[in-house]
């Protein structure tokens, strides 16, 4: 089991679902990943927290204010969440909630990138972030589809200290991934000419699974839709899903190599 006990900064750390049914989306995310739900009281609004062998692996909560219903968020680690949020918005970024407290658990706040891509700062007490990764069940990639590519990867090169490596630098298949060569954490891909129109720039996220055609068959079983059936690639086989609600998220063949 690859257990994760500290994350580096500037680094994807979390992720949470935000629904706007959280009793259905916790019963399609536990029946898909085994994963089990420990629900918090309701000074921190019912939010859930998904559990994979015991170790957290993701969070779900409902909707609030303006916030995009059933969509997935990734945090990235910070070392203080008002000075990011400042440090950031001097870079271009737009704030979409200020810095919170959140018990003692830490602080957040929401942003997006000078792309429109919306991502989370975390700021960690109690919480330090998920614990399992590159395993079933677990986180296994974190990946920005960027419309404004050179100027999003400029931004959090400059605001997080990002270390990137071009993995392509072609019109076909342009990316970068960040963060350790040996085990980068995520990757940007130049996505402007593959999404469809009026999609903005946005992060996804990729989860583990021991078998992508069965985890698809198993997503289908559960309401949910297979947006593209498994494919091999150099770096592992994929499937790309949304649950019932309409969240968005891809499979990783845990074993057929790493999502980078």
């Amino acid at each position: 089991m690859t257990v994760v006990t500290t994350h580096r900064l500037g680094e994807p750390c979390w992720v949470d679902y935000t629904s706007s049914d959280v009793p259905r989306a916790t019963e399609f995310y536990t029946s898909l990943f085994g994963w089990t739900a420990e629900t918090a009281g309701e000074e921190y609004g019912g939010y859930v927290t998904f559990l994979r062998d015991g170790r957290r692996v993701a969070g779900l909560g409902p909707t609030m204010g303006d916030a995009q219903a059933n969509t997935w968020l990734t945090y990235l680690l910070v070392e203080d969440a008002d000075t990011a949020e400042r440090a950031a918005l001097d870079a271009g970024a737009q704030v979409i909630a200020p810095t919170m407290t959140v018990g003692d658990q830490g602080r957040l706040a929401v942003i997006a990138d000078p792309g429109g891509a919306v991502v989370g700062l975390w700021d960690p007490d109690q919480h330090r972030g998920f614990e399992l990764v590159a395993e079933v069940g677990g986180l296994a990639w974190h990946e920005l589809y960027a419309r404004n590519y050179a100027a999003q990867v400029d931004f959090y090169t400059r605001v997080f200290g990002w270390r990137t490596q071009v993995l392509g630098d072609t019109a076909d298949f342009r990316y970068v991934t960040f963060g350790d060569p040996d085990a980068p954490a995520g990757g940007v891909y130049d996505a402007d000419g593959m999404l469809p129109e009026g999609v903005p720039s946005h992060w996804v996220v990729y989860f583990g699974v021991a078998d992508a055609a069965a985890a698809s068959q198993r997503v289908i079983d559960l309401g949910g839709t297979v947006i593209r059936d498994p494919w091999d690639s150099e770096f592992g086989r994929f499937a790309q899903v949304t649950d019932p609600l309409g969240g968005l998220f891809f499979l990783h063949e845990v074993g057929t190599g790493g999502a980078a």
